[in-house]
């Protein structure tokens, strides 16, 4: 009789505990978001105050003043294009050859298929003003310098590795009688892996073509060094160029910077679900 009690007194208790541990990890969540957060919300804060100076920001808007954005506007859309032109153009290229070097990685008996692979790898470890300074020397006798295709195919090199990986791990997965059947069917070698493939690897591909273009949105670097003109100017190295030209004006710097954040936020939002089903999926094959 005592023992029965006792079970029914810690059964009682199980849920008070388990509530308590789950308010505290909510507690914590959200004092970890908000901390993640606050540096967002400060650039949006001081992009909506007409305070020129620091010390002037307030911790909360008194008014809603826009015209910190309009200058930004007026001085960065043509960035803002050459910026979404460029990813834009990266993603392309980046998948058109991550796709098929992937799918041969995955599918074929390739010698040295393994050291590829690590290859691979390897390339991310590159520091990228090594890479910049090798490109820019090729360039220059290419003819390539402060041209659009000059940098979209370098911005394109950063987010290669990853995607042909990545990839490589979702088609490695794919039962090989599903493939048979295609190629019983008629189809050749392209039509499998542009039929059958890369559908079944569709978290893979907008994974991949969303880390591009992230990558390419941020890219600073090959900007600035393989562009010796304003002809090709990304969004970041207008940014760089308007901060020396309004290092006192932090409310129009602070609304550049959160135009230049909305196409990237926009992406992450819509694409979501797809990266998490990307990584995820490719972790666990």
């Amino acid at each position: 009789m005592s023992s029965t009690a006792s079970s029914a007194r810690g059964a009682g208790t199980r849920p008070a505990r388990t509530g308590r541990r789950d308010y505290t990890g909510t507690v914590l969540g959200v004092l970890i978001l908000a901390v993640l957060l606050f540096p967002l919300y400060w650039m949006v804060n001081i992009a909506l105050q007409p305070a020129a100076a620091l010390s002037e920001v307030r911790w909360l808007p008194q008014t809603l003043d826009l015209s910190n954005f309009r200058r930004a506007w007026e001085s960065q859309a043509g960035n803002l294009l050459t910026s979404i032109l460029v990813a834009l153009g990266a993603v392309a290229v980046c998948l058109a050859l991550a796709a098929p070097a992937a799918y041969a990685l995955a599918r074929f008996r390739l010698r040295g298929a393994r050291p590829v692979v690590f290859g691979t790898l390897i390339t991310q470890m590159v520091p990228g003003i090594v890479v910049a300074n090798a490109l820019y020397n090729a360039y220059v006798q290419l003819d390539l310098v402060n041209s659009y295709l000059g940098l979209i195919l370098a911005d394109a090199s950063l987010g290669l590795p990853f995607t042909i990986i990545l990839l490589r791990a979702f088609m490695v997965a794919i039962p090989e009688e599903v493939l048979e059947a295609g190629m019983v069917d008629g189809a050749g070698r392209w039509r499998v892996m542009l039929g059958i493939a890369l559908p079944m690897s569709r978290n893979a591909l907008i994974t991949g073509g969303l880390f591009t273009f992230l990558f390419a949105w941020s890219d600073f670097l090959f900007a600035l060094t393989l562009n010796t003109t304003d002809a090709v100017k990304p969004v970041t190295l207008g940014i760089y160029e308007y901060l020396g030209a309004h290092v006192g004006d932090w409310g129009a710097v602070m609304a550049v910077a959160t135009l230049s954040s909305v196409p990237a936020a926009v992406l992450l939002v819509i694409a979501q679900r797809y990266v998490a089903a990307g990584i995820s999926g490719g972790s666990i094959k």
